[in-house]
């Protein structure tokens, strides 16, 4: 199965669209802040290789991150990707975020959506029972990410987090 991604610069105008079997990844800088930005935006199979897909995303576009940043997009993403395909029906939509920091720290963005489902968002994230074998990928979004949001539709679903890492995040989470 070919997916469709598009990874676009920070610059208007400034936009690749392809089909390809791996996401492709475009670096720009143009930010007012002097900030080096990329976005990839690929499309994900409706299936059980929704996670996968958009594990393999994120690593191209991360391909150069710390590994303790890496290691958090893709879990989340795959928690996120997970759960669209689990509530939402397709399309399944990938989007990367990532940002350089004139500072020197890296905030990521990632967000997953699909074409909405009928139950209505948690409140907040509920605590999985002990023994059962899903239910913890919300918590885990929660505890990873330094800002998250669900918006729930019947016409679509958005699942979106940030990641900030470098001289804006201290190793105690705080900023």
């Amino acid at each position: 199965m070919r997916h469709r991604t598009s990874t676009s610069r920070s610059r208007l105008g400034s936009v690749l669209d392809h089909d390809t079997e791996r996401p492709a990844r475009v670096s720009a800088s143009g930010h007012a802040d002097g900030a080096d930005a990329t976005t990839l935006i690929t499309d994900l199979p409706y299936g059980p290789k929704a996670a996968e897909v958009a594990r393999e995303a994120v690593a191209v576009a991360l391909h150069d991150a710390e590994a303790d940043l890496l290691d958090d997009a893709r879990l989340i993403t795959s928690e996120l990707a997970t759960n669209a395909f689990a509530s939402g029906r397709p399309p399944l939509v990938l989007c990367v975020d990532r940002r350089s920091q004139t500072a020197g720290g890296l905030e990521v963005e990632i967000t997953v959506t699909d074409g909405g489902c009928s139950d209505p968002a948690p409140s907040s994230t509920p605590a999985p029972e002990e023994q059962a074998e899903s239910g913890r990928g919300l918590v885990i979004v929660e505890a990873l990410a330094d800002a998250w949001s669900l918006t729930t539709g019947t016409h679509g679903t958005r699942a979106w987090c940030r990641l900030r890492r470098g001289s804006h995040h201290s190793p105690d989470g705080t900023h």
